[in-house]
């Protein structure tokens, strides 16, 4: 969350009900920025597919298309994992790199020694250069 949302209503400002979204807004200020990297800290050290099933894959590398491909199977929950990814994406189409990983383990996720990295798809990588 974060800020009152507000609209422009006859001239006025006026108070209405919404939700911000902390990693779209992360991935949207950090493009603003023009950051090198996003880092989006959570519980986990690693995006899984097939959680909590006996094939659960943690992911370490993955490319903004196939994390796309991920969300459209359904592998993320909406209000948890979905979000992150989704943000994650939309910053790595912009030719950079994109970490989510654990609060606890934030410094290494920095140094590409844990967490999930998501790569811009190649496209983006060449469009780039």
């Amino acid at each position: 969350g974060g800020g009152i949302p507000v609209v422009r209503r006859d001239g006025r400002y006026v108070g209405v009900p919404a939700v911000i979204d902390k990693d779209l807004a992360a991935a949207k200020l950090a493009k603003f920025l023009d950051a090198d990297m996003l880092l989006i800290l959570t519980a986990v050290e690693h995006v899984v597919i097939n959680w909590g099933k006996p094939n659960q894959i943690a992911l370490h590398r993955i490319t903004a298309d196939e994390a796309v491909c991920f969300c459209a199977q359904g592998q993320f929950a909406p209000g948890s994992m979905l979000p992150k990814i989704q943000a994650a994406v939309e910053f790595a189409q912009c030719g950079k790199k994109a970490v989510i990983a654990s609060l606890d383990r934030a410094l290494e996720a920095v140094r590409g020694q844990s967490g999930t990295v998501i790569l811009p798809a190649p496209r983006a990588q060449a469009a780039s250069a």
